[in-house]
Formats: structure tokens, sequence, C-alpha cells
């Protein structure tokens, strides 16, 4: 027994020192002139290199019918965004107009958030479905079933496109053909989006587990007990993971060990939908209690925070030292990074959810009366 412990300890040691060396590596980052998938790269920080005009006007709006809680990926000079009752829209960045409609029978897109890579665009749908299309022309290329609806958005890394679905698994398909690569199966939906760094993925979930899984081969290398429900998708820098829960908390953990290096509670208790953005030692996200929230990185403490007039389930975009923000109350929020001082409001006149994406100078963002609205 002395043996197979301590063989069994060496081998967890091996792991946690290649996924603290792993996750501490330094990711590709996409260029300034695009927002290529849901929080702009795979680690899901929410942060882009563009510095917007210090005061934001409406350069054009796209009426798109349904509403719009996708939120946009920005490739090429496009706009691909998904719509309810429609599918995935193509519109110029320029104009608003749109190039082509891949259209999807039944529910359409809820909160599924395109990613565009390698000319292909790939989301998921309400009926459970994750989509491929040709990013030139919106042509359908493959087709996936899940067990049911989708509102986790998709991630590509080395070949393979992952997706969460409500029928309790994370999917892996061939990002070229959509050939079945793996699933991982959990004890509950998964809705929040994976994390990618360095061959594993990250994802939260609804049966209140972070887990990290090998790209390549879809085995689980760790899993951590989160305390709660988790619908947020998981923010990684340095290490550390950081995402709200459905049990009012914000958890920063270790991936290396599965340590709990933080937790943070408001005082009024209510869910964390949002997913976090990081920024200059801060962990910024929005909160079902009405407020967007600045927590330090280290520790977890409150740095600042910020009254909106409804609950904010819209995941912070950062550019320029400052946050930018949906609120349920129809405002599109610019706040001060370090200081959480009111930059900008620009009413949009329907509640947002759906993320701004920014790049090439605009930000982009969908609303809940069908509209897309670009700003720059």
């Amino acid at each position: 027994m002395r043996t197979l412990i301590s063989r069994r300890g060496l081998l967890l040691a091996a792991g946690a020192a290649a996924l603290a060396a792993g996750t501490r590596r330094a990711q590709a980052q996409p260029g300034v002139d695009s927002w290529p998938q849901f929080r702009r790269n795979p680690h899901l920080d929410g942060v882009s290199p563009v510095r917007l005009p210090p005061q934001l006007k409406v350069l054009w709006t796209h009426e798109a019918g349904e509403s719009v809680e996708s939120s946009a990926a920005i490739v090429g000079g496009r706009v691909h965004v998904g719509v309810r009752g429609t599918g995935l829209v193509a519109l110029d960045l320029q104009t608003g107009a749109r190039v082509w409609t891949h259209k999807i029978d039944g529910e359409g897109i809820g909160e599924s958030s395109p990613a565009v890579t390698g000319g292909l665009a790939y989301v998921g749908d309400l009926d459970g479905a994750l989509h491929a299309v040709d990013a030139a022309t919106g042509k359908l290329l493959w087709r996936h079933a899940t067990g049911t609806e989708v509102k986790s958005s998709p991630v590509v890394s080395d070949g393979v496109v992952m997706i969460g679905s409500y029928d309790n698994k994370l999917h892996a398909r061939d990002a070229k053909t959509g050939a079945a690569r793996w699933s991982c199966e959990t004890e509950g939906p998964v809705h929040g989006t994976p994390a990618v760094v360095d061959g594993l993925a990250w994802v939260t979930g609804c049966d209140a587990r972070l887990r990290g899984i090998r790209v390549q081969d879809g085995s689980v290398v760790r899993t951590v007990d989160s305390g709660g429900y988790t619908a947020a998708s998981p923010a990684v820098a340095a290490g550390v993971a950081y995402y709200g829960t459905f049990d009012n908390e914000v958890l920063a953990v270790d991936l290396a060990t599965g340590k709990l290096l933080w937790r943070y509670e408001p005082a009024r208790k209510f869910p964390f939908y949002s997913s976090a953005a990081l920024f200059a030692g801060k962990v910024l996200l929005g909160g079902r209690d009405k407020h967007v929230h600045a927590l330090d990185q280290k520790t977890g403490q409150p740095a600042w925070t910020f009254a909106t007039r409804a609950r904010v389930e819209s995941s912070p975009a950062v550019a320029g030292g400052h946050v930018y923000i949906g609120s349920g109350d129809g405002s599109l929020y610019v706040l001060a990074a370090q200081t959480g001082a009111v930059v900008q409001q620009v009413e949009l006149g329907a509640p947002i959810s759906a993320s701004p994406a920014i790049a090439a100078g605009r930000l982009v963002v969908g609303t809940q009366d069908g509209r897309v609205v670009a700003l720059g």
C-alpha cells in the first residue's frame, strides 16, 4: 500500500507541475482588427488592444428581427452574430449591411456566440446543433446534433472545436470535417464556454464542477468543486481561473493544484451570470445584483463597484483602460477600469445581455429588441 500511495503521489506531483508550467505559458493573441470568438481569445480574458474614441457614437444599427443575445465575432471586416428565430448572420463591419444569412430552423441561436477561424464560422443553436459554415458565403459545411439545447459558445484549438450542451456533455469534433473526436460527460448541463490554455480545456458546469480536459483525447486531468451551479465561463491568467457562481460567489482557483485561492461574496446575495474580464490586476464582471464588480486579482478584495438600474448579465470587454458592459436597463456603460468612474452611458433602448465585441476601432453589441449596434 505504501508503494502505491508513493507512486500516486509522484504522479500527482508531476501532473501538477505540468499544469503549472502549461497554464503560465503565453497564449497567441488575435490581431487588433479581430475579435474572433466569445471573450476574444481562448483563455477568455475579454481584453482588446484597440483604443476606442473617448466618446462613443452610434455608427449604424442593423435590424436583425428577433432578440440578439449572442455576442459578435469580428473577423475579416465582418460581424458574425447569432439571432433568435433566424440563425447566423454576417454583416459588413463598416456599414452594417447584411452579407449573408445561415438560416436555422426552429428557435435559432440564443446565447451561443460564433467562433470564426480558418475560413469557417462555428455556432450552436437552441435546438441542440453545432453548425460549421463557410465564413465567406454562410453555406453549411457540416452539422453535429447534441442531445438538447446549446447556449455555450464554441472554441477551436489544435484542430478541434469544442462546445457545451445541456445534454450534460462537452462535445469535441474535428474542426474541418465535423468527425467525432470525443465527448466528456458531466453531471449537469454545460452552459459555459471552455477556456483553453496549452492543450487543456477548462470548463465550468451546472454540476458545480470546474474540469480540466485534454483537448486531444477528452481525458479529465482535474476536477474542482465550485460549491455552486455555474453558468459563467472561466477566465484564465497565470495558471488561475476566475469565475462567478449561482451561489453568489466569485472564485479564484489555482489550476495546477485545484486549490481555492480566494472567494468573494458581495453583501447582496445574487448570482453571477456574467463572465469575467482580467485587466491590470483586476477581475471585472457583472452581477444580477445590478452592479459591476471590480476585484483585486490577487486577493479578491473589492476595488470598486458600480450600480446600474437592472441586473448585469453582459460580460465586460476592456479596451484602452475602459470597461464596456451592457445592462438589463438598456444602457451600454463605459467605466474607468481603475476607479469605476463613469466615462459615458449610451442608452440603446432595450435590455443588453449580449457582450460587447471590440475590433478595428469599433464596438459591436446586440440588444434584446432585435438590433445589432456598432459604435465608434
